[in-house]
């Protein structure tokens, strides 16, 4: 199904011209064009303007982190999250409104996750009960606006999360009465509806969620019985198949692997981003932004968190300067093309 057609997009400019100049405009031009009329408005929250405007390449991949708040670093309490937006391409930093339901801040230790330009934020705990809760709320560049999309089937915490076109991958995790778990779902957001997945072999609790091709890699983790002790493993979904297959020596073992970077390497394993440098070796975190990669990490323990950017495969890290307000500790984030 294509762009529904009108007379004129642009008084004027033919059909053709004017929806040219719809598609060049930039991503944040999109809330203020929303609102000039109701067949703008239509185009630019449409699924098939987006899919326009990634094949004419005029979408732009932008880096969402959850990021606590600086005010955090004078505060002995646990620290507020928000969503801070890093646009490589400018290098503005922005932060979004709030989601509705946590005007005070993200549920702590949320997952994020992209669906066709939309930011998904999943789980976590509520900050002021630090209870695990099951809210998924979906931001839309276009509006501006959060809306509430439906809950997640249960309970569960420090689960893998991955997505690819208009869906959300999670695995693993562990519930409320810890125990870690190996059962997996999709959140279709199209449909806004949940679907139970075939099980994993193993149960994985801190697991990593990475998508690389048509393939939803769930790295590492532990059971039950193993507290902390990472596994050098992963299992690893197909996505058009729905099954799972085993990989031995995916990962290092008894490594955390939040530092996975997604892809394999010349000895089968997967990328790990603390190898990119010694400034981020410790608590490594990163943003897959395809020509590009945006690290987060530290030289040793008790050290300042700082930003990198890495180009291309053989390019080195260079540091990033964020303003004051986006200086705060940076605990996960995911790629957004919007």
């Amino acid at each position: 199904m294509g762009i529904h057609q009108v007379a004129e997009w642009i008084p004027g400019l033919p059909e053709e011209l004017g929806l040219e100049c719809l598609t060049r405009l930039p991503y944040s031009a999109h809330p203020v064009a929303s609102r000039v009329c109701r067949p703008w408005r239509s185009l630019l929250e449409s699924k098939e303007f987006y899919h326009h405007r990634k094949q004419s390449g005029y979408t732009r991949k932008v880096a969402c982190l959850v990021q606590a708040g600086v005010e955090s670093k004078l505060k002995s309490s646990s620290p507020s999250y928000g969503i801070a937006v890093f646009d490589p391409m400018s290098g503005s930093w922005e932060r979004l409104d709030p989601i509705p339901k946590y005007p005070n801040g993200l549920p702590m230790f949320c997952q994020v996750g992209s669906c066709r330009g939309k930011l998904v934020v999943m789980g976590g705990w509520d900050p002021a009960t630090y209870q695990p809760v099951t809210d998924v709320s979906v931001y839309d560049f276009t509006t501006c606006r959060w809306r509430k999309g439906k809950a997640m089937p249960s309970k569960r915490s420090f689960f893998a999360i991955g997505s690819r076109g208009s869906r959300v991958y999670i695995a693993g995790g562990h519930d409320e009465s810890k125990n870690a778990l190996k059962s997996a779902w999709v959140y279709d957001l199209r449909r806004d509806e949940w679907a139970e997945l075939a099980g994993m072999e193993r149960e994985r609790d801190e697991c990593q969620g990475v998508v690389v091709g048509d393939e939803f890699w769930v790295v590492s983790g532990y059971g039950t019985a193993s507290q902390g002790a990472f596994e050098g493993g992963a299992e690893v979904l197909d996505l058009g198949s729905g099954r799972w297959r085993r990989v031995e020596g995916a990962w290092e073992e008894g490594q955390c692997p939040r530092a996975c970077g997604g892809g394999v390497g010349r000895d089968g394993r997967l990328v790990s981003w603390a190898e990119l440098g010694a400034a981020v070796r410790v608590g490594t975190r990163g943003v897959d932004l395809g020509s590009r990669i945006l690290v987060m990490g530290s030289e040793y323990d008790g050290a300042n968190q700082g930003i990198y950017m890495k180009e291309g495969q053989n390019g080195k890290l260079e540091s990033v300067t964020a303003p004051e307000e986006f200086s705060g500790f940076v605990q996960s984030g995911c790629c957004v093309e919007i």
